[in-house]
């Protein structure tokens, strides 16, 4: 009888510590960490996660949070065009080639996608072709961009002067993306 008593008083004892009436409970100003998933607001979007984090210069974060939006959005020419500009600012020229081109086969009137393409072909040495897709981009973009404009005259400017050299490859090519925000692509002397 009295290991009854006991069992009951011991299990009457923990449902009182599981309540929220200044026990354990994850109150306000509890100094305990907050359990579960956030009760308010919602989750940001992957892909202004992962523009905010190519704003900041972080971008291998970026990728990574490009690859999550990806899981969840699915493959659509937003998320190719943004994995292509995280890679390009990582240096992986081949990888970010390939992912512009998917983009702009997605959808082929996206000009930020054919703008960062022909940033992409600039570096790789590829004047001509890159003069062509940034003619692309610049079309789709009615002329309203100050950036693809700007990189259309240089990509002008390399291709018709047979003696373009180093010296003279200290010029900026801007990388585009939808939305607010502007990426310098710095070219190396």
């Amino acid at each position: 009888m009295k290991q009854n008593w006991v069992g009951f008083i011991l299990a009457l004892s923990l449902l009182a510590a599981c309540g929220n009436a200044g026990g354990i409970g994850r109150s306000k100003d509890s100094p305990y960490a907050p359990t579960g998933h956030p009760t308010r607001g919602g989750s940001v979007d992957g892909l202004t996660v992962g523009h905010r984090l190519m704003a900041a210069g972080e971008y291998e974060l970026a990728l990574k949070a490009y690859y999550r939006a990806a899981g969840k959005l699915g493959l659509n020419a937003d998320i190719y065009s943004a994995l292509g500009s995280a890679n390009l600012k990582l240096g992986r020229l081949g990888q970010s080639e390939d992912l512009l081109r998917k983009a702009v086969d997605k959808d082929a009137t996206f000009a930020p996608a054919w703008n960062n393409l022909g940033v992409v072909l600039m570096e790789r040495g590829k004047t001509g072709e890159a003069k062509r897709v940034f003619q692309t981009a610049y079309a789709l973009d009615s002329g309203e961009s100050d950036s693809i404009r700007d990189n259309l005259r240089l990509a002008i400017a390399k291709s018709e002067n047979i003696d373009y050299d180093e010296t003279n490859d200290n010029e900026n090519f801007s990388l585009v993306r939808r939305g607010s925000g502007e990426y310098l692509l710095l070219s190396t002397p």
